[in-house]
This record gives structure tokens, C-alpha cells and sequence, in this order.
């Protein structure tokens, strides 16, 4: 799997989840807001006068239909109207712990499991990812040693591919033709034009280099030192 398929997942997963907590979220702030006020309305009523004391405090909470926020709820008094006035709130934490955050948290843990097996995943296939002469195979793909993906045409891909798989590092003409020009009577010819085009791409992204052997097999090799 590409690494942006699997951003797209996790995105996928994720987005819903932070959508749902936020619904939630505000669902239980209404809920909240609605209950805050009428308790408020009805201590006011009572005690008819904007004066905080024990007794204000046991009347509001008395008045709350929501038994979470007894005891959390905030009474304070403003200043910034010309008289006093008696207001509630309640902190953000208290809203969050009261919202149902069940269904967020699990698409969350879903995207964080997601997360973890790719990178589990990524991890394993570096550590079985071919490396030979500067240059990296991995996930169909070749890096230089700076890690920058080295960009062949799809007969060559397949030809450095071939390559790589071999222990040796070495592939006969006719085991050549055969895998990539099968219905070829003499692929000679086109064989030695893709092996001449590949040649400098190789050189320039890595150590390596394309040996002939009488043009009966090739071998990709380390360059020696000074040639």
C-alpha cells in the first residue's frame, strides 16, 4: 500500500471521530446551558437578590436536573453591567466528562491501531528492504543513498527488479528475453539498447555498474575504485 493510501485511512478515521466528539460536545453544552439557567432563574426567584452565600449555593444545586454538574457548576458574580448580576457556568472539562465521547474515542482508537500496523508494517518492510551498491529496493520502488526514488521506465524497473532478486546479481541474455520479451523471436537488439540506456542512470544514482560477458550474460556490480 502507497503512503498517502494509508494517510487517506487514517484521515478517514479520524475526521469522523474529532466530527462526532465535537457533535457530542456541544449537544451536552446545551443541555447544560438550559439546565444552569432555570436553576439560576428559580434561585433568583427565591432569594431575590444577587447575593452569594451557602444557602444560594445549596438552592442552585437543588434546582439542577443534571445530578453531574451539582457541586461543579461555577456561581459568580458580574461586573460588567451597572449592577451586580448572579451568573452560572460550568468549566469545559466538566462538559467534556458529562458529553458521551464513547463513539470519538473508538474511531480514534481505530485511526491510533490503524497508525500503529502501518507503521509496524513500514518498519518490516525496511528492515527486508534490498540494498546493493548505494542503492535501496523497497515497496517496488528504488532509492538512492539519499533516499530519493530513482525513476526508471517500466522495462527498465523490471530489469533492475530481475536484478535485485537474482542472489548474484547476475541474469543470462536468454533469461532476460524470456521474462521481458517472450513472444520475441531475437530480442538481441532491444536488449542491448534498454542495457545502454539503463547503464547511466545507474551511475549517476549509485556505486553501481552493468557488466557484459561477451554479451551472453550481465552482471550488476560495485565499481571498483578509480574506474
Amino acid at each position: 500500500m502507497k503512503h498517502y493510501h494509508t494517510l487517506i485511512v487514517f484521515l478517514l478515521l479520524i475526521a469522523p471521530s474529532v466530527v462526532v466528539g465535537i457533535h457530542d460536545y456541544r449537544q451536552t453544552q446545551q443541555s447544560i446551558e438550559q439546565d444552569l439557567k432555570q436553576a439560576l432563574a428559580q434561585t433568583l426567584q427565591e432569594k431575590q437578590r444577587d447575593v452569594i452565600t451557602a444557602d444560594t449555593i445549596r438552592t442552585f444545586n437543588n434546582h439542577l436536573q443534571l445530578s453531574e454538574l451539582r457541586g461543579k457548576a461555577v456561581l459568580s458574580l458580574s461586573t460588567q453591567e451597572e449592577e451586580l448580576q448572579l451568573q452560572a457556568d460550568c468549566p469545559a472539562f466538566t462538559v467534556w466528562q458529562m458529553s458521551d465521547q464513547r463513539p470519538s474515542m473508538a474511531l480514534a482508537s481505530m485511526a491510533l491501531i490503524w497508525a500503529a500496523g502501518c507503521s509496524l508494517y513500514r518498519r518490516k518492510d525496511v528492515a527486508a528492504a534490498s540494498t546493493f551498491g548505494g542503492l535501496t529496493y523497497a515497496e517496488g520502488r528504488f532509492l538512492n543513498s539519499r533516499h530519493e526514488e530513482v525513476r526508471f521506465t517500466p522495462m527498465q524497473q523490471q530489469l533492475m527488479e530481475m536484478f535485485f532478486r537474482s542472489p548474484s546479481h547476475s541474469l543470462s541474455k536468454a533469461e532476460i528475453c524470456a521474462t521481458l520479451w517472450p513472444k520475441k523471436p531475437d530480442a538481441s537488439e532491444t536488449l542491448y539498447t534498454l542495457i545502454r540506456r539503463l547503464k547511466p542512470i545507474i551511475e549517476q544514482h549509485s556505486s553501481l555498474e552493468i557488466e557484459s560477458d561477451r554479451s551472453k550474460a550481465y552482471r550488476l556490480k560495485i565499481k571498483q575504485i578509480g574506474n
